[in-house]
């Protein structure tokens, strides 16, 4: 949302089950005439399947993409498949995020294979550092077997409490894996950005002012 502020063609593909990413930016996945799943397992057009929202476009997903991955076992190129859907619309937008869910499967592998580059969120406590570690190991692989040309491109701290000293000593960990990487906006823990997506809006349009607004914006 912050990105598309600034002038760039935007396009969010939600890639994750549980589709947060749709219902945050105010697209109700029970009404969208087609979803993600429907472009990598249907062989639906994926403009046909996206919605035009005033925060960017997304491409949204539904509770079926669960099952997709199962589907996804017996089809040829397995990994390739969210590539070759976002191929059709590449040319459309300067930036495509895509959403991948938490696990390291074979969705979140279909994502590593349609990107470029690779932005992380770090929540500021001790196990994101752990799951770090199992996304690089994923990475290295994917990128030597699958990939060659993806990268890091940022990390993004988040949930960043400045009162804490252990949100400091996380952020200082991270910095010191990834010199040069690191945004040097952190995002802080902000009510605000709790309450967001509750209303279907993204933290730039619910509160303007708010520190997470700012924060985000500050990194876009």
């Amino acid at each position: 949302a912050a990105l598309h502020d600034l002038g760039l063609k935007t396009l969010l593909c939600d890639f994750d089950p549980q589709a947060n990413g749709t219902s945050g930016l105010g697209v109700d996945k029970r009404k969208a005439k087609y979803s993600v799943y429907d472009v990598i397992i249907n062989d639906v057009p994926a403009r046909d399947a996206i919605v035009q929202t005033k925060y960017g476009d997304v491409l949204p997903s539904s509770a079926d993409l669960a099952g997709a991955a199962v589907e996804l076992i017996g089809m040829e190129n397995r990994e390739h498949q969210l590539e070759k859907a976002l191929a059709q619309v590449k040319d459309d937008y300067d930036v495509i995020f895509v959403d991948c869910p938490p696990s390291l499967e074979m969705l979140t592998l279909n994502g590593l294979c349609a990107a470029d580059s690779i932005l992380v969120p770090v929540q500021c406590e001790y196990y994101a550092l752990e799951g770090l570690s199992d996304l690089m190991s994923t990475m290295r692989m994917v990128k030597r077997r699958i990939n060659p040309k993806l990268e890091i491109f940022a990390v993004a701290l988040t949930m960043y409490d400045g009162r804490t000293n252990f949100s400091a000593q996380v952020a200082q960990e991270v910095r010191r894996h990834f010199p040069g990487k690191v945004f040097a906006t952190a995002i802080p823990r902000n009510i605000r950005l709790s309450e967001a997506p509750s209303h279907g809006l993204p933290v730039t349009a619910y509160d303007k002012s708010s520190k997470g607004s700012v924060a985000y914006r500050a990194m876009a």
